[in-house]
């Protein structure tokens, strides 16, 4: 999990079905599932055996709309700088 911090921004790798989702504004109660790719914010790590992340979805005006808890291995950290070797 070395790679994920606190409010890093995260696309998801697998669609996220209703059952796992908490949903925020009412006008988005007809969410059946999160899509491929849709960027994310991780607000929580949890730690321990099983790792996983709590990722807030919102829409462009940072409304959010959805949050979820998603596994290391669905979810994919974005960054806007190439590293620099040293």
């Amino acid at each position: 999990m070395g790679t994920v911090t606190s409010l890093d921004t995260i696309a998801n790798l697998k669609p996220i079905a209703r059952d796992r989702l908490t949903l925020v504004e009412p006008e988005f109660e007809s969410i059946q599932q999160i899509p491929v790719g849709q960027v994310g914010t991780v607000l929580e790590i949890y730690e321990g055996e099983n790792p996983s992340y709590l990722i807030e979805f919102a829409d462009l005006k940072g409304r959010e709309y959805a949050m979820a808890v998603l596994t290391p291995d669905e979810v994919l950290p974005l960054h806007y700088e190439l590293p620099m070797a040293s």
